[in-house]
């Protein structure tokens, strides 16, 4: 496996793992309820995850398939992996952010809601070893607010933003209890 693959791969696992221990912290019968009205529940948050983690697979999967069809040849050199700066802007909670529309949730129950997180991470993990040894780090795709990245930084990108979300479910752990 390229090593850029392995390195993405092993930060998303453990973005999950520390998810899965922050949801443990939370008694299962409030995880499907909302620390206050404008904010979201443990479930919420969960397929809030999913939803954006299913998306950006179908939309790298079409840039993918794209780029193999243009003769994608193998992965050479260094690709760019996730900046520790961007990682960092990606998990800052001073700034609350408004998900769009597609991204919300719709009100799942929180294990129905892991259930579709832990599916979208496969589909996901599956997209990008599929992949792996092909020129990964000249596959684009725009991010509305911190631009081009490659599949390698969506990757961490993806355990930036779970990351994000595990910090709100810690603290709404206190604020549910």
């Amino acid at each position: 496996m390229h090593p850029a693959t392995t390195e993405v791969l092993a930060g998303l696992d453990r973005s999950r793992e520390g998810l899965r221990a922050a949801i443990e912290e939370v008694p299962a019968q409030l995880r499907d309820r909302r620390p206050a009205s404008d904010r979201w529940s443990v479930a919420g948050i969960l397929e809030h995850l999913a939803l954006v983690e299913e998306r950006l697979t179908a939309a790298l999967a079409a840039k993918l398939a794209a780029a193999r069809e243009a003769g994608l040849g193998p992965e050479d050199g260094d690709p760019s992996l996730l900046s520790p700066e961007m990682r960092a802007r990606v998990t800052d909670r001073r700034e609350r952010r408004e998900a769009p529309e597609p991204a919300r949730p719709s009100g799942l129950g929180h294990q129905a809601a892991l259930e579709r997180a832990e599916a979208a991470r496969a589909a996901f993990r599956l997209l990008v070893t599929r992949a792996d040894g092909l020129a990964l780090g000249r596959v684009i795709h725009e991010h509305p607010r911190f631009g081009a990245l490659n599949v390698y930084q969506w990757a961490g990108f993806l355990a930036a933003h779970e990351s994000r979300h595990t910090e709100q479910i810690r603290e709404m752990s206190g604020q549910l209890q």
